[in-house]
């Protein structure tokens, strides 16, 4: 896989982990710890973006 290949893979998880945190808030009486944990992930997957196209 390129590198571009993959950092396109990694903003569709990021996009993907986007929607999931929005549907979830959108539930009352949603899992707070599930949407903590996506937005680590969120998180996560933006740093790898940023440290791979950084250069």
């Amino acid at each position: 896989m390129t590198l571009s290949a993959h950092v396109e893979e990694l903003r569709r998880k990021h996009a993907a982990l986007s929607a999931q945190v929005e549907e979830e808030l959108r539930h009352p009486g949603s899992d707070d710890l599930q949407i903590v944990e996506l937005k680590k992930q969120k998180l996560r997957l933006k740093e790898e973006i940023e440290r791979l196209t950084a250069g």
